[in-house]
């Protein structure tokens, strides 16, 4: 904890003015392995922290990233809306992906439950595998829609990289989640 009201008074009225959906801007202090720090062009710096704004790897972006440097780099000026005064470790939660447009909610916009898609396999795991058909968008093709016939592994039957048609099964705009089915995009039993 770095302190109350009492001990950093200007800083502690500075947070508590702050209100959700308000877009801060600032310079990218530090990355580090939980997050990132941002110096605020407003108000004042921390007395701990290299930055007042601090940025989630879950805030950073919508699309799927390794390292926060794939995002965002030191000395890079952001622009962030924030999300809530965090007491504890006296800073602005901030979230860079807020200001951006979410491109899944742009994509489901133009697609529809029983409509085929190419798309690639991009990574295999024990009940299924993800695909990715479009930029930055991947859904989940599960083990029972791969093939018409049972599979153990998904790796009998497709492998990462490999193009394949697909069908939407379902669409969940709130979880940002794709249901694909591999199976149902031929009338040919695989």
């Amino acid at each position: 904890m770095t302190g109350g009201p009492a001990e950093n008074p200007e800083l502690w009225a500075f947070l508590e003015s702050l209100h959700r959906g308000e877009v801060l801007s600032g310079t990218v202090a530090a990355i580090e392995r939980f997050g990132v720090f941002v110096a605020l062009d407003d108000g004042p710096g921390h007395p701990v922290f290299p930055g007042v704004g601090f940025i989630s790897f879950a805030e950073l972006s919508w699309r799927s990233f390794e390292a926060a440097t794939d995002v965002v780099q030191v000395g890079q000026r952001v622009s962030c809306e924030f999300l809530q005064f965090d007491t504890w470790n006296l800073e602005a939660r901030l979230s860079l992906k807020a200001t951006q447009p979410d491109p899944f909610q742009g994509f489901a916009d133009t697609i529809a439950v029983g409509q085929r898609l190419p798309g690639q396999v991009t990574k295999l795991i024990p009940f299924g595998v993800f695909v990715q058909v479009a930029d930055g968008i991947e859904g989940l093709v599960h083990l029972r829609e791969l093939a018409w016939t049972p599979v153990d592994t998904p790796a009998d039957v497709v492998r990462v990289g490999e193009e394949i048609t697909v069908v939407v099964t379902e669409i969940d705009r709130e979880r940002r989640r794709l249901s694909l089915s591999r199976r149902r995009s031929s009338s040919t039993r695989v």
